[in-house]
């Protein structure tokens, strides 16, 4: 047996699975693609997580769109973050050209233009399904990872969750909790220091600073009401196609507090609300982050924490997360370890930290006579990619030098009028997309201060009134005083006249008897 078919052999035994499949693509050995020797994941194994990486147009959006494109067609849900704008085409059919219909031959496979249910969705004001959270469900852990708040910081935010929660003040959206912590630093702070504590003013002032700076992203898009559903995004056609839900984030990479708001939401979301399944032989849900350093460059370190955590557990939710990133250097190690497969295309190796990070990268791959990893990282053709996946059994396939599928929906980004004509036949945008603003806490305490202010003017009011009529008895009473010695002065006159006259008449009297 020659080097050929003994390398196509291998691929074959470890590439041989039992149940359902998707197929990457075929193997090739010195250049040469090898008809037949088929590259596959397990679709039970897409829940173990993935990698597609390699430099800029390399083909790593293509081979996302041709494994999306499967994951649909096998009832696999499918969320997309679109950050650069160029997956939106699936909704549309792709065309036919010789060079697709080479590459399909090479392969063992056909190919047929096909479109694809999707659904466009945003977290901003881009065109789609608003996707939404309130604060309640964040929680205050969550949402004092986000603002990346201290320890004291973080039980100032317990002490307004557990206010609200005691009081029925819904907390939705970020204008709830700024006037909630602004009434408990000010107006309620009385009311509070007894049960809940007291809040030091430069730690309310602190919290609020941090939610400035993610509105100033964003942010006040994103949180309040409808709150959208995470099981929304496992929906199935009338064909059994799962439908692809491509969030529209080509505004975001100003706004990477904004994405990791989201992203750490969503996934906490997913873990608390699917079910425990196991490895079950298809997966729920996969998850795809493009420019997935967005998401880890600009995060915490409790916020990366609670994502390696959330990565480790999910999988057994039956959800499966792929990053797609320029070097596999740009996911945290701990991340790294979890992902079962890996697609690797081309590396460019123009400087030393570029051949470092490739002779890094081929370390993480199986070892394999029949490649030198780290010279072929930096000769691998467009539409290649170096492939290592896991098998039913959970582990390692044989290293594979993959000539990829090519997606069968259109390559390319949809015109305005598409895109409309998707959002308006959409049964989730007609759901999520009505803007609702019921009584919260910010209503519900700007009713109380107000209350309180009228109670307090008509205090003041009485008090003035009480105060008027004290004023007009003391009025009254010096009134009185002056009145009553100038009636006793005149009284005792006319008592002193009438005496002189009755003295004066009987003196006369006596004179006149003499």
């Amino acid at each position: 047996m020659d080097r050929s078919e003994q390398f196509k052999q291998t691929i074959t035994e470890g590439y041989n699975f039992q149940g359902n499949s998707i197929i990457l693509g075929t193997a090739i050995l010195d250049h040469q693609p090898l008809e037949q020797a088929h590259v596959k994941v397990p679709l039970r194994m897409m829940n173990r997580h993935g990698l597609v990486a390699g430099a800029t147009g390399t083909g790593k959006t293509k081979t996302l769109q041709g494994i999306v494109e499967q994951l649909s067609d096998n009832g696999v849900g499918v969320l997309i973050m679109d950050i650069k704008g160029d997956v939106s085409g699936m909704a549309m059919a792709g065309t036919a050209n010789p060079k697709i219909d080479e590459r399909m031959q090479k392969i063992g496979k056909t190919w047929q233009a096909r479109n694809y249910p999707v659904e466009l969705m945003s977290i901003s004001n881009e065109k789609g399904v608003k996707l939404r959270a309130t604060v309640s469900e964040f929680g205050p852990v969550l949402f004092s990872k986000i603002l990346e708040l201290n320890d004291i910081q973080e039980g100032v935010v317990s002490l307004v969750f557990k206010y609200c929660d005691d009081h029925q003040l819904p907390l939705l959206d970020l204008k709830d909790f700024r006037k909630t912590l602004n009434f408990l630093t000010n107006e309620g702070k009385e009311e509070i220091e007894s049960e809940y504590g007291k809040i030091s003013t430069s730690s309310a002032g602190t919290i609020l600073r941090k939610v400035i700076e993610i509105e100033e992203q964003g942010a006040d898009v994103f949180f309040g009401e409808k709150s959208f559903e995470v099981e929304d995004l496992c929906r199935i056609n009338d064909k059994g196609q799962a439908y692809i839900n491509i969030l529209r984030l080509t505004d975001i990479q100003s706004k990477p507090k904004l994405f990791s708001t989201f992203m750490l939401c969503l996934l906490a979301e997913v873990y608390n609300t699917f079910p425990e399944i196991g490895d079950k032989e298809d997966p729920k849900l996969v998850i795809i982050i493009d420019e997935a350093h967005l998401i880890f460059n600009e995060a915490s370190k409790s916020l990366l924490e609670q994502i390696q955590t959330i990565v480790k557990l999910i999988r057994s939710k039956g959800v499966g997360i792929f990053f797609c990133t320029q070097l596999p250097t740009d996911i945290p190690p701990e991340v790294l370890s979890q992902l079962g497969l890996k697609i690797q295309h081309a590396l460019r190796a123009f400087t030393a930290n570029d051949r470092k990070a490739i002779k890094l990268t081929s370390e993480n791959y199986p070892l394999t006579e029949y490649y030198k990893t780290d010279e072929l990282l930096t000769n691998l053709g467009i539409g290649e990619a170096i492939v290592s996946a896991l098998n039913e059994k959970g582990a390692p396939t044989p290293l594979a030098h993959t000539l990829l599928v090519a997606p069968q929906s259109r390559m390319d980004i949809l015109s305005d009028d598409e895109m409309n004509t998707i959002i308006q036949g959409s049964q989730l945008v007609k759901r999520y997309n009505e803007a609702i603003d019921r009584e919260s806490a910010y209503e519900m305490l700007n009713k109380k201060l107000e209350a309180s202010v009228k109670a307090e003017e008509k205090e003041k009011q009485l008090q003035e009134e009480e105060k008027k009529i004290k004023q007009e008895e003391r009025e009254q009473k010096v009134k009185q005083k002056k009145e009553k010695p100038l009636i006793d002065k005149t009284t005792q006159h006319q008592i002193t006249r009438t005496v002189i006259k009755v003295i004066e008449r009987g003196f006369l009297g006596l004179l006149k008897r003499r």
